[in-house]
């Protein structure tokens, strides 16, 4: 892999997944928004998205170049790779599919192009050679631009200190996420940490209660220190405290009506 390496700031950004849902246009978007402009909106008060639609189609580089215009300074797109490159028995034959991904314009994004999502099915056994194979197989940079990697993995056997250290060998964040459906383990792998947040409950305006954004927000600041907060689940030992870490919170699946108001509180939060 190459050395190409991005330095971690220790910024904290907040969002959602997508931003063409039609229960938002009722309770986020303003009536009589026009579709078109629904990006704008969205990225004006949300600080980075994570887009699903990259994982079932290709997209074209004057797509990314359209998503770059049509987005503040500052915001950034977290993309999910295509399942072809993931949803396979033998990882290590990814690399076809991996290039085919990585060259299909994502540069088109420049500084707003923010972590690569690589989401296993959850029948996706942990066999460390393999899996190590196709680690090895991920670019650290296109066309000069530095890449992110996060493991989104979703099977029990993935908790095993041996996937850690993989994971932090090759220096890929890990998906932590806040839902009783996956394996739910905070462990930092990377010098960034990505977490989805899945339990957003349709009684609740916010999304999450107050207790509750108070308490991810401030394991935002922890993480974002360089530091782990103490109360989330983890397979290991707490890593090594970093200078800085950036903190990517997604507010996804669970009451997704509900998602941009938790988003937009957890940011009231860190403001």
């Amino acid at each position: 892999m190459a050395s190409s390496k991005k330095a971690p700031s220790g910024a904290i950004r907040s969002g959602v997944g997508g931003w063409t849902y039609e229960p938002w246009r009722d309770n986020f978007y303003p009536k009589g928004l026009a579709h078109s402009k629904e990006l704008a909106y969205a990225s004006a008060q949300l600080s980075a998205i994570e887009v699903n639609g990259t994982y079932y189609s290709t997209f074209k580089p004057p797509t990314f170049a359209k998503w770059r215009d049509e987005t503040p300074e500052g915001f950034v797109f977290s993309l999910k790779a295509n399942r072809f490159t993931t949803n396979r028995r033998v990882l290590a034959e990814a690399g076809e599919s991996i290039e085919r991904f990585i060259g299909s314009g994502l540069s088109e994004l420049g500084p707003k192009l923010g972590p690569l999502v690589w989401q296993f099915a959850p029948t996706k056994v942990f066999d460390p050679a393999d899996f190590e194979a196709f680690l090895k197989l991920l670019p650290r940079e296109v066309d000069g631009l530095p890449l992110r990697h996060a493991l989104d993995v979703r099977h029990q056997s993935f908790l095993d200190p041996a996937y850690l250290a993989l994971a932090r060998k090759h220096r890929c964040a890990t998906v932590f996420t806040d839902s009783d459906g996956y394996p739910s383990f905070a462990d930092v792998t990377g010098d960034f940490v990505y977490a989805r947040l899945m339990r957003t409950d349709p009684k609740v305006k916010t999304g999450y209660a107050p207790k509750a954004l108070d308490r991810w927000a401030q394991a935002a600041k922890t993480w974002a220190a360089g530091g782990e907060p103490a109360d989330v689940p983890r397979v290991g030992g707490a890593a090594p405290k970093a200078q800085a870490r950036d903190v990517f919170m997604y507010f996804i699946s669970g009451a997704k009506e509900r998602a941009p108001a938790a988003a937009m509180a957890l940011i009231e939060r860190l403001a």
